[in-house]
């Protein structure tokens, strides 16, 4: 074989190699889109889609497993598990949207003010941010709902909170580099104010960071949501919610009906999985980390 024919041949073997990986993380990416927009439908449409009320209470119907009256079987008041689980997409989703919209949209704003002004700002920015930071979001939900009672919207409160030193950190440093940019200098040169400058100039620059922290936040805030429905702190009966299901199902494990606290966990393991896998791809695509 020539010198030629065995650069040809590794030429070919390593852009198969590259179009293997390629298409295995676009494979991913969309596998892990297709199952977030599932979801998302799925609690869109879930009054037209669920067969039944979702506290609709069937004395004669406790604990079965699934049939073809209920597809995954029903929980200890006869409530169908299906309809909870599609009608518990709301507000398992809602919860974590409204977090990790305001805390993007807070912590942006308050990392491009502290990169920006700098000096005392950054200063008073950053201390604020790390005092937050140090503190656990359930601690900070336990705190709300000792003053404010327990309830899905204090949840949701304390976890922007929680939320925002997570965003806010690493937009900060980015909008830092944006800063001393030739551009923003040139920008300056031309006689444009600071504030056209973030809106029109810095900011787009930094909503591919933005959207990838958000992204990668919303299944671990979905988690947290859940999480203190579980324990008491988020959604109250008899609402709909996949983390108070999984409580509500827990003493079912022992009685030999599992199903409420398996498929609810389940639901929220897939989800989180994919909203983890979504973010990630988006990072590798939209900051420039494929190669």
């Amino acid at each position: 074989m020539t010198s030629y024919q065995l650069a040809s041949v590794v030429g070919r073997r390593a852009r198969a190699a590259r179009l293997r990986r390629l298409l295995r993380g676009k494979l991913v990416l969309v596998a892990a889109g297709a199952v977030v927009a599932l979801v998302v439908l799925a609690a869109v449409f879930a009054p037209l889609i669920a067969p039944y009320d979702p506290n609709a209470v069937d004395p004669m119907a406790v604990s079965q497993g699934s049939s073809a009256a209920h597809w995954l079987g029903t929980d200890d008041t006869g409530r169908d598990i299906a309809s909870r689980l599609l009608h518990g997409a709301r507000p398992s989703l809602l919860a974590p949207l409204v977090v990790t919209v305001g805390a993007g949209l807070v912590g942006t704003a308050l990392a491009v003010a502290a990169a920006w002004l700098g000096g005392w700002w950054d200063r008073a920015i950053t201390a604020v941010l790390d005092v937050v930071f140090g503190f656990p979001g359930l601690v900070l939900a336990v705190v709300g709902a000792a003053v404010f009672g327990a309830g899905l919207k204090i949840a949701v409160l304390t976890l922007t909170i929680a939320y925002l030193p997570y965003v806010a950190r690493v937009v900060r440093g980015s909008a830092l580099k944006e800063r001393n940019l030739p551009y923003v200098a040139a920008l300056r040169m031309l006689g444009l104010g600071g504030g056209r400058i973030v809106l029109r100039h810095v900011v787009p620059n930094l909503l591919p960071l933005v959207l990838v922290q958000t992204a990668t936040a919303f299944g671990y805030t979905l988690l947290d949501v859940a999480a203190f429905s579980f324990i008491g702190l988020g959604a109250q009966p008899p609402t709909a919610e996949w983390g108070l299901m999984v409580a509500q199902g827990a003493p079912g494990i022992l009685a030999g009906a599992p199903q409420e606290s398996l498929y609810a966990g389940l639901a929220i393991v897939v989800f989180v999985v994919a909203c983890s896998l979504l973010g990630a791809g988006l990072s590798q695509r939209l900051t420039g980390g494929e190669r």
